[in-house]
């Protein structure tokens, strides 16, 4: 037990400098290859950050423990929009979610559809099996293609606009860019760095993690939904805070909801790896509590993104607390139902 909990404290703490780095490398790539925050943040970090629930998930299934691997992918997006409310309750000087740009609606409203498509499909529980792999969760994985392909469109868009205005300043800077090309260059090679060291410590921190719950005689369902899943979303979390520390909203917001919309595709994975059928047939029905909870939660984030209010009140904002109390009751019902 001592040693899952020094295994635990020390994997976190390798997360929580990677995710920190992360950030910042993320920011100086998309500053430097004029790729955009929102897309560096949607598609680079939404990925790197949830490495640990894809080996959570891919491992728990192959240990034979499908409501481990369900429940902390959907407890992921619980803890994701969690984080997103407390950026915005500790960043006081501006309303977090509308410094972001309005294209995060879009990848907003595809992690609510792939969350609500999977839901639907636990209920139905009528998989249509394909050598042992649902078809449903190979629905969800082309869905989240085609939809990210929409957002990145949305944005290359927005990031050609905003090129042909600066056309002028970046002729005048013409003799500088080797020295723009090596600062990329170091923050590609930082970027990568700060992902392995989250590859490396997830797993570990998940493991340790898992040891210390089944400890507890929890159910698998509810720790994977609570205590893994929080867990596997510290890199998240941590990458979030840093993005807002720097400024770069667009990063912190995008990692989150991309990071929701990522995974409902790593569902398929986890598909792939068990072998006893189509998974989404084989886990427990409370399930869908998270998944209708986590869209409750990321529909308040989308009307926060949208809503345009020039000045925020005296006090937290009221969406913040709705997201907060959401996610406690949510919590508190799936071990209520005996998740």
């Amino acid at each position: 037990m001592l040693m899952a909990v020094g295994m635990f404290l020390l994997s976190a703490v390798v997360i929580l400098i990677a995710g920190t780095k992360l950030s910042h490398y993320g920011d100086r790539i998309a500053e430097h290859s004029g790729l955009g925050r929102l897309w560096i943040g949607v598609v680079l970090m939404a990925a790197a950050t949830s490495l640990p629930e894809v080996f959570t998930a891919v491992s728990a299934v192959l240990i034979d423990a499908p409501n481990m691997a369900v429940g902390d992918l959907f407890g992921a997006g619980l803890s994701n929009m969690l984080t997103l409310a407390l950026i915005d309750v500790a960043y006081r000087q501006k309303r977090v979610w509308q410094q972001a740009a309005l294209e995060q609606a879009l990848i907003a409203s595809l992690a609510v559809t792939l969350t609500g498509l999977a839901g639907l499909l636990i209920v139905v529980r009528q998989p249509l099996p394909f050598w042992n792999v649902g078809l449903g969760t190979f629905a969800i994985a082309l869905i989240y293609v085609l939809g990210m392909r929409v957002v990145l469109r949305q944005e290359d868009m927005r990031r050609r606009e905003q090129q042909l205005a600066r056309v002028v300043e970046a002729e005048e800077a013409g003799s500088n860019r080797p020295v723009v090309a090596g600062a990329l260059k170091r923050a590609v090679t930082g970027f990568a760095l700060a992902s392995v060291g989250i590859l490396v410590a997830a797993p570990l921190l998940a493991e340790s993690a898992k040891e210390i719950a089944e400890a507890t005689g929890v159910s698998t369902t509810f720790i994977g939904t609570s205590l893994v899943a929080i867990t596997t979303s510290l890199p998240e979390l941590v990458t979030t805070f840093a993005a807002v520390r720097l400024g770069a909203f667009d990063l912190a917001v995008g990692n989150l909801f991309g990071s929701n919309a990522f995974n409902m595709a790593v569902l398929f994975l986890a598909d792939i790896a068990y072998r006893k059928g189509p998974l989404l047939a084989a886990v427990e029905a409370t399930h869908v509590v998270t998944a209708f909870v986590s869209m409750l939660l990321m529909s308040v984030g989308l009307m926060g993104i949208i809503y345009r209010a020039e000045k925020r009140f005296v006090l937290i904002e009221p969406d913040s607390v709705l997201m907060i109390v959401g996610y406690l009751l949510g919590m508190w019902l799936l071990f209520r139902i005996g998740g």
